[in-house]
C-alpha cells in the first residue's frame, strides 16, 4: 500500500481527522457553548446553560383579527426598524376551536421594546383595511419571514418566507416580498413536501455556503423532530435530513426550532463564528405544556442539546398553560442595551381574550458558560492560531472568585512571560476585559503560531473570548 493510499485510509476512518491541525481562530469570536474549543477540563468545573432575565410584556394581541392563540412570532433587525411577524388567531375558550380564520400580522419598533401595529391598508378584515395584516391565505398558520442578505436576490424577493398550507398539496410554500409588507407566492405548489409542517418552519441565507438553509418539523417513530435541507434559489431544495445529536441524547418532542446562525457583530469581528444556535420547544404530550431548550451546532446538522429549559414553564407567570411558552424566532441586539441580547417568549395562550409576548434578556454571549465553583477548575483549549495583540474575555466572577490565563505552545510548554503566575487576576463582571501579564506586552509575536490557553477559574463563569488588534 502506498503512503498516499494509507493516509487516505486513515483520514476516512478518522484516525488522522484531528491530526494536530490547529483551529484557525484569527480574530473570530469563540463562545463556550460546546467542546469545540476545549481540549480538557478538570476540577470543580462544568458547562452551564443559562436562563435569560424576564422583562416586560411588549405586545398584547387584542385586535379582532388577533386573539388568544396568536403564535409563531418572528423578529429581526432591518435598518432603523425591528420587524415582527406573527399569526393572528383566536380559539373559543370552551371548545378550543378556531373563532376566525388565521392571518399574518405585523408590528414594528425602533428599540425592540415599544412596538406599534401600523394600519397598513393591505388586507380587508370585516369590511376595513385599517389593520396590521400582511398576508391572508395559504400559509397564514405559520408564516415565517426573513430579510434576505443574498446579494443576488432580485428586488422583488428581498424578503422571503416559508409557510405551510393545504392548497394544492401538503408542504412548505415559498413567498417573496420587495418590502416585507406586500407578499406573493413564488410558485403555486409546495417547495418542500417531506415532513410534518404544523409548526414554525423557517429558513435563512448562509453567506459562507451561498445557500438557503431550511429547518422544519417531522415525526420519527411518533416523536416530533427537526429536519434540514438546502437550496440555491429558495424553490428547489435538497432531500431533507434529520438533525443528529450525541449518543445518549433522549428522544423528546421538539415542536418549533428557532434555529439561526450565531448573531454577528461585524463592527468587532471580521468573521462571525461558524456556529448555529436554536431554542427548540420541548413539548410534553400528557399536558400539552411546552418549554424552550438550547441547542448548538458547528455544521448545522449535528447539534448538542441541553436538558434544562431556558425559560421554565413557571417563569414568570402564566407560562404553564397549553402551548403557552414558545420562544420566538429571533435574537436581537437592542440599541439601548449594549452588552445584552434580547429574546422573546409567548404566554397566556388559550388563557383569555388575547395572548402576550414578553421580552427576556441575556448577557452578551451568555447562552452558556464554563462555570467553576468554590474549589476551582481548569480549562485547556485546543491548539489554535490567532491574530492580534490583546486577548479579550467575557466573564463574571462571584463571591471573591477569579480567572487567570496562561499561554502555552501547542505541545503544552509555558510561553514566558505569559505564565499563570504573571497573569493579572480578573475579577468582577466584564463582557470585554483585556487579559494582561506582567511584562507581557508582546503577545503579537506569537500570532500565527499554534498555541493553547490554560484557564484557572474559581467561582467564575467564562462565556467567550476573542483576540483584538490594536490600531
Amino acid at each position: 500500500m502506498s503512503r498516499a493510499v494509507l493516509l487516505l485510509a486513515l483520514l476516512v476512518t478518522g484516525v488522522l481527522a484531528q491530526a494536530d491541525e490547529p483551529i484557525l481562530l484569527g480574530r473570530r469570536l469563540e463562545v463556550f457553548v460546546d467542546d469545540h474549543f476545549v481540549a480538557s477540563t478538570s476540577g470543580d468545573l462544568r458547562r452551564v446553560v443559562h436562563q435569560p432575565r424576564a422583562e416586560e410584556v411588549v405586545l398584547v394581541t387584542d385586535q379582532p383579527w388577533e386573539g388568544n392563540t396568536c403564535a409563531y412570532y418572528t423578529l429581526f433587525h432591518d435598518g432603523e426598524l425591528f420587524r415582527m411577524y406573527y399569526r393572528g388567531s383566536h380559539a373559543d375558550e370552551q371548545t378550543k376551536k378556531s373563532a376566525h380564520r388565521e392571518v399574518t400580522c405585523y408590528a414594528e419598533s425602533h428599540d425592540g421594546i415599544h412596538w406599534t401595529k401600523p394600519e397598513l391598508g393591505l388586507i380587508e378584515w370585516d369590511g376595513s383595511t385599517k389593520n396590521n395584516i400582511v398576508w391572508d391565505g395559504v400559509g397564514g398558520h405559520n408564516f415565517t419571514p426573513f430579510k434576505d442578505p443574498n446579494p443576488a436576490a432580485p428586488p422583488e424577493a428581498r424578503y422571503k418566507a416559508l409557510a405551510s398550507g393545504t392548497g394544492v398539496g401538503k408542504g412548505l410554500y415559498a413567498f417573496q416580498s420587495p418590502d416585507g409588507l406586500r407578499w406573493s407566492m413564488m410558485q403555486s405548489t409546495p417547495v418542500i413536501t417531506k415532513g410534518a409542517f404544523d409548526s414554525q418552519n423557517l429558513a435563512f441565507w448562509d453567506p459562507v455556503t451561498g445557500q438557503y438553509l431550511d429547518y422544519h418539523r417531522t415525526f420519527v417513530d411518533g416523536v416530533r423532530a427537526i429536519m434540514t435541507c438546502r437550496s440555491e434559489d429558495f424553490v428547489n431544495w435538497t432531500e431533507p435530513e434529520l438533525l443528529t445529536y450525541p449518543e445518549g441524547t433522549p428522544a423528546e418532542h421538539l415542536y418549533t426550532n428557532a434555529i439561526r446562525l450565531y448573531p454577528q457583530r461585524r463592527q468587532l469581528f471580521p468573521q462571525a463564528p461558524r456556529l448555529w444556535i436554536g431554542f427548540p420547544t420541548r413539548y410534553q404530550p400528557k399536558n400539552s405544556q411546552v418549554e424552550p431548550i438550547f441547542i448548538s451546532s458547528r455544521d448545522g446538522r449535528h447539534f448538542v442539546r441541553s436538558t434544562d429549559p431556558v425559560i421554565p414553564i413557571t417563569a414568570p407567570s402564566e407560562r404553564d398553560g397549553n402551548r403557552s411558552n414558545y420562544m420566538a424566532n429571533g435574537v436581537l441586539a437592542l440599541p439601548d442595551h449594549p452588552g445584552e441580547l434580547a429574546v422573546y417568549g409567548s404566554e397566556a395562550y388559550y388563557a383569555g381574550p388575547d395572548s402576550r409576548l414578553r421580552r427576556f434578556m441575556y448577557r452578551l454571549d451568555g447562552f452558556a458558560s464554563l462555570s467553576a465553583g468554590k474549589q476551582g477548575g481548569e480549562v485547556l483549549t485546543q491548539p489554535f492560531t490567532f491574530e492580534g495583540d490583546q486577548l479579550i474575555l467575557n466573564y463574571a466572577t462571584h463571591d471573591g472568585g477569579s480567572i487567570r490565563v496562561e499561554l502555552q505552545t501547542a505541545e503544552g510548554d509555558v510561553i514566558a512571560p505569559f505564565d499563570l503566575q504573571s497573569c493579572q487576576s480578573l475579577q468582577g463582571d466584564n463582557t470585554a476585559a483585556v487579559v494582561s501579564w506582567k511584562l507581557g506586552d508582546g503577545l503579537i509575536r506569537h500570532a500565527g503560531q499554534p498555541v493553547r490557553l490554560r484557564f484557572v477559574l474559581q467561582n467564575a463563569d467564562l462565556y467567550s473570548l476573542h483576540f483584538r488588534l490594536l490600531e
